[in-house]
């Protein structure tokens, strides 16, 4: 009987454990825009409002130096793995699945702490339902399976994929605003936790196109701003900006604010390409390219220059986070180790992170120490690495181009011809971490 007695005392003392831990452990609520500029915020001087994400860079944690890949599936498959998308043979927008099925996905190791896991937005790793988001982590997932939809009509790009839009990877039909419907979706989640941790992944649609935004917010857009689409996608990063406000009011209303850590960011650098992509079912969009706005970094979505990798984003905790602006260089692969040491999740075995734990940097406890950064371009046509200070851009055929973005962050002049031994150093450490990459044959969007 006194046995039974220690062993009842002892379950009964590790199940307060596991509560206080439970309780103490932190949220993580990750937000991702789609194809938003650099210079699409205000506080990178764009041209309309964005008072939400204004007030959670200027009290949070300003990211200066955030890098992503320079298209979407790249950069979500990274985010979720801790790993360079590369490593998957991921490095186009496609819709074959991204992952291994027994892949230990941020989501998955979060779930295995103890957190609730919740997508709602654009999936993007594997288009099918049976290769949604339940099958790789999340307990709850709502949105686009394949990339951006149409905002009124949610659907795809004409073929196998077009019909996306989803609950818990069950094709569904539902009517108003993507925008508004992802908002929605992730507050009402937000609404109903309990007190164990949660994990929150919202990857929006907006700003890709097609865009086409409601008459409130085109009302809205400042009368400086004229034409069609220029008009249309300022509303869209304006409504945005809104849901962003919803989502943080939310945490508020629920009591988790103080406990949360919100990041935000881009999946790549911003887009100029034509609204009305006759790929997508015809739903009366405005004709006209896109203004993305990366100015004044050089590049657009899709190119390895500063201006396709380099993106808008903050990590925002109040109480635990002071105001900075970290000028350090950061990788999105860095949020998988991040999360999960916070989380206090160990592995029992190597997941092969490219990713490292930056909540020293973050929190200001460490100083930076070298490392190397790595990008496969859009189907391995182009490579990068920086080392430091110095970024090396290796087309499939050309001559590589080398810049110092110490003295030359919008990368004007191409120091290659003059620097042949800084060329060739970079080279082999280009060749040395791409010996992990993977090729596969994938399907043009």
């Amino acid at each position: 009987m006194a046995l039974c007695g220690a062993m009842l005392l002892r379950a009964f003392l590790l199940s307060l454990i596991a509560a206080s831990a439970a309780v103490s452990a932190p949220n993580f609520v990750v937000i991702v825009a789609d194809d938003l500029g650099w210079a699409d915020v205000s506080y990178h001087g764009g041209n309309v409002p964005t008072p939400n994400l204004d007030k959670l860079a200027r009290e949070g944690v300003e990211l200066d130096q955030h890098y992503v890949a320079p298209v979407c599936s790249p950069t979500r498959s990274a985010l979720l793995s801790g790993r360079y998308w590369s490593r998957f043979g991921v490095t186009t927008p496609q819709n074959e699945r991204a992952y291994e099925w027994d892949m230990v996905t941020l989501p998955r190791a979060l779930k295995s702490a103890g957190y609730d896991t919740a997508i709602t937005g654009k999936w993007h790793l594997g288009s099918k339902p049976e290769e949604g988001p339940r099958k790789f982590g999340f307990d709850h997932s709502y949105g686009s399976l394949a990339g951006g939809v149409g905002p009124w009509d949610h659907r795809y790009k004409q073929g196998p994929f077009t019909e996306t839009w989803h609950r818990d990877d069950v094709l569904i039909n539902e009517e108003g605003h993507v925008t508004d419907l992802i908002a929605k979706e992730a507050v009402q989640w937000i609404a109903g936790r309990s007190e164990k941790p949660f994990f929150l992944y919202v990857p929006f649609t907006a700003v890709h196109l097609p865009v086409k935004e409601p008459e409130v917010w085109l009302q809205r857009v400042p009368a400086s701003i004229i034409g069609d689409v220029p008009r249309h996608y300022a509303a869209c990063i304006m409504h945005l900006d809104d849901a962003v406000g919803q989502i943080v009011t939310a945490l508020e209303k629920a009591g988790k604010r103080e406990s949360t850590m919100i990041i935000f960011t881009s999946d790549n650098g911003g887009s100029q390409a034509g609204n009305a992509d006759s790929k997508y079912p015809n739903d009366g969009y405005p004709n006209g390219k896109l203004t993305g706005n990366n100015a004044p970094l050089r590049g657009n979505k899709g190119e390895l220059y500063e201006g396709g990798i380099r993106v808008t984003a903050l990590a925002n905790w109040p109480g635990t986070l002071k105001p900075a602006k970290l000028e350090v260089p950061m990788h999105v692969a860095d949020w998988m180790p991040t999360l999960c040491g916070l989380a206090g999740y160990q592995s029992k075995v190597s997941l092969d992170w490219d990713g490292t734990d930056v909540w020293p940097l973050l929190n200001g406890e460490k100083k930076p120490e070298p490392r190397l950064f790595y990008w496969a371009g859009v189907g391995f046509r182009s490579r990068a690495v920086r080392e430091g200070d110095w970024k090396l851009i290796v087309p499939q055929k050309g001559k590589p181009e080398l810049f110092d973005l110490a003295s030359d962050p919008n990368e004007t002049t191409d120091l290659a011809a003059q620097m042949p031994d800084k060329v060739t150093a970079l080279q082999a450490k280009l060749a040395e971490v791409s010996r992990g990459d993977r090729r596969v044959k994938v399907t043009k969007e």
